[in-house]
């Protein structure tokens, strides 16, 4: 049923304009995004309260007291939550410094209900995924082709973004792009906010010793504190390294509860994707100059990316926790998803700042010669019809997924168009085509 009431926040369907318990007037701005991990259920949100706005975090639920019965009152995760949004008001909920947090009573009618349980089996599924067995195959070649360049652009625009932001600075860019991308999606914010915060001079002033290298990153990411795991001879070697190199460089490190453990394989932890990154570090960091050289294909890249780790990530899972048969390196898909997310961005957004289009294009047959990726999201239009062969294919149906389907814009998807103009009669003379073509 919680389901329903963050279906219902999400696409705005409570109205915009609406009121607290206690009477004050709330109009929403933004919803905020929809957090499927661990933490608050929308961030970004930005509310006006009782005329004044704020901006943070939206939690969700059917019974007021489901905060207390989920332990949220103890989780500092929660503590920029803006508003409350719940089916039944059964209790008063307070933030860590005691204020109370406005709270919105959510109400629709029985038939919505009625008709949400006939539909929720498919709300994370394209409207369309049952008609497009009509769609021509070519009209289905040229949209995905074209919404893979459209990831491609937006992906290396996020890299030209870092760029810029890091002042022309390449290897530090192409290192937080690394980082970012071996957070596989759950961690990428943190690890981004990691190797941001640690200039890639400092870093490299240590990269000859690998135990300090792991401190400052360590160390950085919040999760070194001398009161923990105290016969840990290796941690605390770690903290007071950290302390030391804190204390030259001025460094503040991040806050430890931003990174997420929960929903993460034990072999996945941040703590090893951090002692991963050191590995990368180590000697020495000059991965741009071979990612971006004219012979470096798929294999080389991969060889590239190929650290293992030793001594004492080869045995633990987190601090203070041993493992058994724990891998040491990536595996190969891990691998490949870092040649999509990673490499081939990085050689697209270098091609682009250098105005050498046959470089960017690079990018782009990396991705022809990848492997598509396997996901719900892939598995699901395959389900529909559409082929998907490799990355190229690939990423386009994921760009489709995230930036049309989820955002309802099916009148700006060329599936959606086509299908229109043929409920209207006015369909296309690509109508009769039973080719099989590929962009």
């Amino acid at each position: 049923m919680e389901s329903l009431y963050q279906y219902m926040w999400k696409y705005r369907l409570l109205g915009d304009s609406l009121a607290t318990v206690g009477g004050r007037d709330v109009k929403v701005l933004h919803p905020g995004v929809h957090n499927r991990d661990a933490g608050p259920d929308f961030s970004g949100a930005r509310v006006m309260i009782g005329g004044q706005e704020w901006c943070g975090n939206v939690e969700v639920h059917v019974r007021a007291s489901d905060w207390f019965r989920h332990r949220h009152d103890s989780d500092p995760a929660y503590g920029n939550v803006v508003l409350h949004v719940v089916g039944i008001n059964d209790a008063v909920v307070h933030d860590r410094s005691g204020g109370v947090i406005p709270q919105v009573v959510a109400t629709f009618p029985e038939s919505f209900v009625r008709l949400y349980a006939r539909l929720s089996e498919n709300i994370s599924s394209a409207a369309c995924s049952g008609m497009l067995e009509s769609v021509p195959p070519l009209v289905v070649a040229d949209w995905t082709g074209s919404l893979a360049v459209e990831r491609m652009h937006m992906k290396a625009q996020r890299v030209l973004d870092t760029l810029r932001h890091l002042e022309g600075d390449w290897e530090w860019t192409c290192f937080v792009t690394l980082a970012r991308s071996l957070g596989f999606g759950l961690n990428g914010d943190p690890l981004e906010m990691l190797a941001r915060s640690l200039p890639l001079r400092i870093l490299s002033r240590h990269s000859d010793d690998l135990m300090q290298t792991e401190a400052l990153l360590f160390g950085q990411a919040g999760m070194l504190d001398t009161s923990l795991h105290i016969f840990d001879s290796y941690y605390q070697t770690l903290c007071r390294e950290y302390f030391f190199l804190a204390r030259k460089y001025g460094l503040r490190p991040m806050r430890r509860d931003l990174w997420k453990f929960a929903r993460s394989r034990p072999q996945n932890f941040p703590t090893r994707r951090i002692a991963l990154l050191a590995r990368a570090l180590y000697g020495g960091f000059s991965l741009l100059s071979r990612l971006t050289a004219d012979e470096c294909g798929c294999e080389q890249a991969r060889s590239l990316l190929d650290w293992s780790l030793d001594g004492y990530w080869a045995e633990h899972l987190d601090f203070d926790m041993p493992g058994t048969r724990l891998p040491v390196s990536l595996s190969a898909s891990a691998r490949d998803l870092l040649l999509v997310n990673f490499v081939a961005p990085l050689v697209y957004a270098f091609g682009v700042a250098r105005g050498n289009p046959e470089q960017a294009e690079r990018g782009l047959d990396m991705w022809r010669e990848l492997d598509a990726e396997n996901n719900s999201f892939i598995r699901r239009w395959k389900a529909s019809g559409i082929p998907c062969r490799d990355a190229m294919d690939s990423q386009g149906l994921l760009q489709l997924s995230k930036e049309y389907c989820d955002r309802n814009r099916c009148l700006e998807c060329r599936f959606g168009h086509f299908l229109l103009r043929d409920a209207a009669g006015k369909g296309s003379p690509l109508s009769s085509w039973s080719g099989n073509i590929r962009p």
